[in-house]
């Protein structure tokens, strides 16, 4: 077989005269020395060397505003003393030795809300043949509350829970990503013992089906 022969100085003029070199990570300069940047929740600095590892809080995913529970079923709730809508204090004390629905709403006047109150109060009489008290809260004062049940002729008692504390912490959950305060109810016997939690934002009328269910049994 022929074979082809090259002088050595004709082969060296085929190849290149110098490798290019595999650039490294420390190589390439992700920033300047003197600046930062932010890209979905992660810091970079630059640095002669590999990075250092960055905290794992830097991977965390954004905190959530809703509340987690801290009153559950078989429990006695924290108990509160706050404004009616007449502005007379009053305790959730008060109502132990009988069954008590408290119900937590997002606000006075809204379409959800006075659907809410409505049903409760066309079903007042079912409650009381229960011998239970019917207990409203919410963030607005007594004067919208008061305004709020001469409006609808409203026979029970609602509560001004301004900043939110007792909503806070009874644990009640926000919705709507932490945008719309919750809508939850609590049954509890003459004990004070919480038998139901019943939670609905959407369907404001099945808290009174649902409340009257249980009351039955108790």
């Amino acid at each position: 077989m022929a074979t082809l022969s090259l002088p050595k100085h004709a082969l060296s003029s085929l190849l290149p005269t110098q490798i290019p070199k595999t650039p490294t990570l420390s190589s390439l300069p992700l920033v300047s020395k003197s600046s930062h940047s932010q890209f979905y929740g992660l810091t970079f600095s630059s640095s002669p060397s590999l990075p250092l590892p960055l905290p794992s809080s830097s991977f965390s995913s954004p905190k959530k505003s809703s509340i987690v529970a801290k009153v559950s079923k078989g429990q006695v709730p924290p108990n509160f003393t706050l404004k009616d809508q007449d502005g007379k204090n009053v305790s959730l004390s008060k109502f132990k030795g009988k069954p008590v629905v408290v119900y937590f709403y997002p606000a006075d006047e809204t379409p959800g809300c006075t659907k809410q109150a409505c049903a409760f109060r066309d079903s007042y009489e079912k409650f009381k043949k229960a011998g239970a008290e019917v207990v409203g809260i919410s963030s607005d004062d007594s004067s919208s509350h008061k305004a709020f049940a001469k409006k609808y002729r409203l026979p029970f008692t609602l509560l001004s829970d301004e900043g939110s504390k007792v909503r806070k912490e009874w644990g009640v959950p926000a919705d709507l990503f932490g945008t719309l305060p919750g809508r939850q109810t609590y049954v509890l016997d003459k004990k004070g013992v919480v038998q139901l939690i019943y939670n609905n934002q959407f369907q404001p009328e099945k808290h009174i089906d649902e409340t009257l269910k249980l009351l039955q049994t108790l």
